[in-house]
């Protein structure tokens, strides 16, 4: 490196907190064949929103034994599946010390501490503490909203209209193949078909609103419904999506 490129420079790195949104996969038990079947399954149901993901194994539900944990069978699995595993939280001792064999990440369980995370000033102490899922959105100006991106265009089947800081407001339709996401809420002022995810830095309290619900894919926080769910209540109507205890609740936008 040249003496000009390094001018003022006296390390060759830093650490800085960064809060990453990640899925968790909540486990109840492991069986090597049923759990490459399911994840097939998964995948099947929404293909492309899994791709090179990071996941963490939450073993907070986990009701089998501690010996039939093989988290490198696991880690084989995702892999398969460009899913990438990089840690586990919860679990007790023996099953942390597992994961630990495995050269995971050890996460605290709890998910009221993510909660309390959510709702508290964002400092310098909270941004360095691990991350579990979801993680909420770092605020840089507490003061000031960031702004909204707009689009007046349709997005076209294959397209990717990505706002990392705060809400995306369509004035057009969303094609089928086309992905929005959204730190904070997606609104969509047309038919939606394609796939969007609001909340992805863990905003708990995003939604998703559109006129016309037809979409392939709705997340927020992590959480997802895929088309065939989203039909059994407001489809091609009027309709906003939430988070409520873990669940996506669709309402018609008029009883809102």
């Amino acid at each position: 490196m040249s003496e000009t490129a390094v001018s003022g420079v006296k390390q060759c790195f830093q650490l800085k907190s960064a809060n990453v949104s990640m899925t968790a996969l909540e486990l109840y038990f492991f069986d090597n064949d049923d759990f490459e079947s399911t994840l097939r399954d998964k995948i099947s149901q929404a293909p492309g929103f899994f791709k090179d993901i990071p996941l963490i194994i939450s073993l907070e539900k986990y009701e089998g034994l501690s010996s039939e944990l093989d988290f490198f069978k696991i880690i084989g699995a995702c892999r398969r599946h460009n899913i990438h595993v990089i840690g586990v939280r919860g679990g007790n001792d023996d099953q942390r010390r597992l994961a630990r064999g495995a050269s995971l990440a050890l996460l605290p369980g709890g998910n009221q501490r993510d909660r309390d995370i959510d709702t508290a000033p964002a400092t310098e102490s909270a941004a360095t503490e691990p991350t579990g899922n979801p993680t909420p959105a770092r605020v840089e100006n507490p003061g000031e909203p960031a702004p909204a991106k707009i689009i007046n265009q349709p997005v076209r089947s294959g397209q990717q209209v990505y706002a990392p800081d705060g809400d995306l407001i369509i004035l057009a339709p969303v094609q089928a193949g086309a992905e929005v996401l959204a730190a904070g809420n997606v609104h969509v002022y047309g038919p939606l078909r394609g796939r969007a995810l609001a909340g992805i830095h863990g905003a708990e309290h995003a939604r998703v609103f559109c006129q016309s619900l037809e979409a392939e894919l709705v997340s927020i926080a992590g959480h997802y419904k895929i088309s065939e769910d989203l039909q059994d209540n407001g489809w091609k109507t009027a309709v906003q999506i939430q988070l409520r205890d873990d669940l996506l609740v669709v309402t018609p936008l008029e009883k809102a």
